[in-house]
């Protein structure tokens, strides 16, 4: 099995298993990477932009976390990585917005990795905003201030519009990793059945994007 929770399989949770990695580069499209049949426009001219879309209780994202964040930490000043929480259903919203939350108080970066280690570790539900309110006021971030933020129309439009790119990008399973609205990674694909490999395919079509510069 792939290491990719799809639409299909968000209420079974299933555990998989990795796959050996191919050793066949450089990656093909069809096998190493998708294209985007409509290209999505990007911002920040200039730059390459990466976009992993991901769940918090997704344990597929939870696996590729610590290594996609030790990927983003390593990135020249070209590249610009941003995260787009998917809502498969309405159960997912509220963990749209706690991600749109903490970007707002400037908190994504530092909390992304104990979040996951939260659901995925340490067993703790994060579904709700009073379960999350409770777990970050623990965790330095003040729970009126987290609730307000997370009830604000601003916080609401940045969770639809992920909905929308969810949509527009054609995203049926996570994680899944886009490279200048125009190719996507995933462990569907026979060249990167894992995370390792996931992120060498991203490596290759960032240095393709910029070296077409």
């Amino acid at each position: 099995m792939k290491r990719r929770l799809t639409l299909l399989a968000t209420l079974a949770l299933l555990a998989c298993a990795p796959l050996a990695a191919r050793a066949a580069a450089p990656f093909q499209k069809g096998s190493g990477y998708e294209v985007l049949n409509v290209p999505q426009p990007v911002g920040h001219p200039g730059k390459v932009v990466v976009t992993e879309f991901f769940w918090y209780n997704c344990p597929h994202c939870n696996a590729l976390e610590p290594e996609f964040d030790a990927w983003v930490r390593r990135q020249p000043p070209y590249v610009v990585v941003e995260r787009v929480p998917v809502a498969f259903t309405e159960q997912f919203v509220p963990q749209q917005k706690l991600y749109y939350t903490l970007l707002a108080l400037g908190k994504a970066d530092s909390l992304q990795g104990p979040i996951f280690q939260a659901i995925h570790q340490q067993h703790i539900a994060l579904n709700t905003p009073e379960q999350m309110a409770t777990w970050l006021a623990a965790h330095g971030v003040p729970r009126q201030s987290f609730l307000s933020t997370f009830n604000s129309f601003g916080v609401a439009m940045q969770a639809r519009r992920a909905s929308q790119l969810t949509k527009d990008y054609g995203i049926d399973g996570v994680p899944t990793v886009a490279v200048q609205g125009r190719y996507e990674v995933s462990a569907d694909l026979p060249q990167t059945p894992d995370d390792a490999r996931i992120l060498q395919a991203v490596d290759y079509l960032v240095a393709q994007v910029h070296g077409a510069r």
